[in-house]
């Protein structure tokens, strides 16, 4: 398997508008070709009636069922508020938007 060239990832790294340093090619073109080298040993191994997997073991969301309890009103959770406007926190302006 040819490795990745410096040329390849001079490049990639324009096609990324990268501005990379001699040493960075070098660095980079290592480390990319280590990487493609592992991708390839993980396809040869891999059989084809495994199917591809984001994770190695079944995840499923753990949620309780709304309950409705009893909470503050809107008055009360505004009570301690420096400043409030419409029933809701008033906060300074950050983004400079209308």
């Amino acid at each position: 398997m040819p490795g990745i060239t410096r040329e390849e990832v001079a490049h990639l790294a324009r096609l990324a508008r990268l501005e990379l340093k001699d040493e960075e090619l070098d660095h980079f073109a290592t480390q990319l070709d280590d990487i493609i080298g592992a991708v390839a040993r993980v396809s040869e191994v891999a059989e084809q009636d495994v199917p591809p997997t984001s994770h190695p073991l079944p995840l499923t969301n753990v949620m309780r069922p709304d309950e409705v309890r009893p909470s503050l009103t809107a008055q009360q959770a505004l009570s301690g508020a420096p400043a409030q406007e419409q029933q809701r926190f008033k906060v300074p302006q950050i983004l400079g938007e209308d």
